[in-house]
């Protein structure tokens, strides 16, 4: 058993409002500068729709992730090493720059010596790029609150998977927000793709980053991630990503996205896992088997078995500590109320989604039934205005019964405070229809509803006596010294922070100077 930390992150669907603070402090933090205009490490979709880049999910087309071969064993989709390496200089399976969206500005100058007129002047959108004018024909945000739903959402491939029929006018149609940022797998694909070893796993909280040093831009990793989160600086040809604000958790801060979440959708925290089961757990044969056989490879950092041999492996105390409070783990294992995206692509995803719950309630007195009855509540939550197959397709590879039961058991919460509340009453038959305890479901309320920040993010800092081990260790790895954005005009604000830094997380020591610190 090889016990590994991981740092992950937890989204409550039910509390996105889709005002999109996330993307834009996310963008103002790492991608302000020339070569990533048309880079969002963090955006927000509108589902259904076919999101950012075009139809990210099919991958009939784009060949993103991990498949079984013939005989059971994990493969990348894009194929062999030896096949994928025939087409390193011409990838027919990489996104273009139409399938993102071609980033403008506008000529303000005209508005500003505009002469005067009987019409007034207006300023026209001009590629950053070319400098040229350019229509504006797509965007990130284009599908927002589906505005252009009546001709992309159709093509939604989760639609098309769950055959469900779309029906666009508005008293029938539904949607809600899908925030995306990178998982950080257990299993990256990119980090598989990668032909020059660039792409790589921290070894001590599970953050996948890129050494820029490393890296040859060859863009296999753009090809091999399944979400489409790693993308091409297109002025220096290095790839960027996602980097989980490492130097912010490295000193037990929140992500950018998360701290500014108005909605207080995030939740951040560690778990134990055991990465002598992440192989099997992938190579799972059923897909719908994925998300039980990836919830095995944690570890329960309550068990006195499990804390006594992560600290015989080196995990500091306050980090199991961290373990034992993660919101991570108290949603996504013991209480199983948030699934991660896609399972079915194989990469053991670790940012996690609690699907949104519709108005069950009112869902409830259209059906002709009584919302205090839990029988009849249950009922509607198969009649949601959000189907469910489409939310099983997105969370579960399919299987509807898992989404049902993380619906009706969000709904339980709702029942059973209304009880305590209303009457003082606990429904006995409600927590059996669940299978949780009072206790659990006024826990889960409390995680839910009404957690402070100490409690929505449970960051361990990093330890500063570590640092000469990983220093030692990931020259070794990378036979490099510094980073190639440590200089004028960097990432971010400061122009000396680093966007994908190196191997190391502590700040101090060496770690400080390699990864642009003081």
């Amino acid at each position: 058993m090889r016990i590994k930390a991981q740092v992950g992150m937890v989204m409550n669907l039910d509390k996105c409002i889709g005002c999109h603070t996330c993307s834009v402090t996310c963008k103002q933090t790492w991608t302000n500068r020339d070569g990533v205009e048309y880079v969002w490490f963090n955006n927000v979709e509108t589902k259904p729709g076919i999101g950012y880049p075009l139809r990210w999910e099919d991958q009939a087309r784009w060949k993103g992730g991990w498949e079984l071969d013939r005989s059971g064993r994990l493969r990348l989709r894009s194929g062999r090493r030896a096949g994928r390496l025939t087409k390193i200089f011409a990838n027919p399976d990489l996104p273009s720059l139409d399938d993102y969206y071609e980033p403008v500005t506008y000529d303000y100058d005209a508005l500003l010596s505009a002469p005067l007129g009987r019409n007034g002047p207006s300023a026209q959108p001009v590629s950053v790029l070319t400098g040229q004018p350019t229509p504006i024909t797509w965007g990130p945000n284009w599908e927002d609150d589906l505005s252009g739903s009546p001709v992309t959402a159709p093509q939604d491939p989760n639609l098309e998977a769950a055959q469900h029929q779309l029906r666009l006018e508005l008293e029938h149609t539904f949607m809600f927000y899908l925030p995306r940022l990178c998982s950080h797998c257990l299993n990256p694909a990119c980090v598989s793709s990668c032909p020059s070893g660039a792409m790589y796993k921290r070894e001590q909280d599970g953050i996948v980053l890129v050494d820029q040093d490393r890296c040859r831009g060859w863009r296999m990793c753009v090809s091999g991630c399944p979400y489409k989160k790693v993308y091409v600086n297109h002025r220096t040809g290095k790839a960027e990503k996602c980097t989980f604000c490492f130097p912010r958790i490295e000193v037990g801060q929140p992500t950018v996205c998360s701290q500014t979440c108005v909605g207080r959708l995030r939740y951040l925290g560690i778990v134990l896992y055991d990465a002598d089961r992440v192989d099997a757990a992938c190579a799972v044969e059923d897909p719908q088997d994925l998300l039980a056989a990836q919830r095995e490879v944690f570890l329960d950092p309550s068990d006195p078995a499990v804390a006594a041999e992560a600290e015989a492996q080196g995990v500091p105390r306050d980090w199991l500590d961290a373990a034992r409070r993660s919101p991570i783990w108290s949603l996504a294992v013991k209480h199983q109320v948030a699934l991660p995206l896609h399972p079915e692509y194989r990469t053991l995803p670790m940012v996690w989604y609690i699907p949104p719950l519709s108005p069950v309630l009112d869902a409830t007195g259209s059906l002709g039934g009584d919302d205090a009855d839990a029988d009849d509540v249950f009922a509607a939550v198969h009649q949601l205005r959000i189907p469910l197959d489409y939310l099983a397709q997105l969370f579960t590879a399919g299987d509807r019964a898992r989404v049902a039961g993380v619906l009706m058991k969000l709904t339980a919460v709702r029942s059973h405070m209304r009880g305590l509340t209303a009457g003082g009453k606990v429904d006995t038959d409600l927590l059996d229809r669940v299978g949780a305890s009072g206790a659990e479901l006024e826990e889960l309320y409390r995680l839910l509803g009404i957690a402070k920040m100490a409690d929505r993010y449970v960051v361990p800092k990093a330890h500063e006596e570590d640092a000469a081990r990983l220093d030692s260790w990931a020259s070794t790895w990378a036979g490099a010294e510094g980073c190639a954005l440590d200089v004028p005009g960097g990432p971010g604000t400061g122009g000396a922070t680093v966007v994908s830094g190196p191997s190391i997380p502590v700040r101090g020591a060496a770690g400080a100077r390699r990864n642009g610190g003081e």
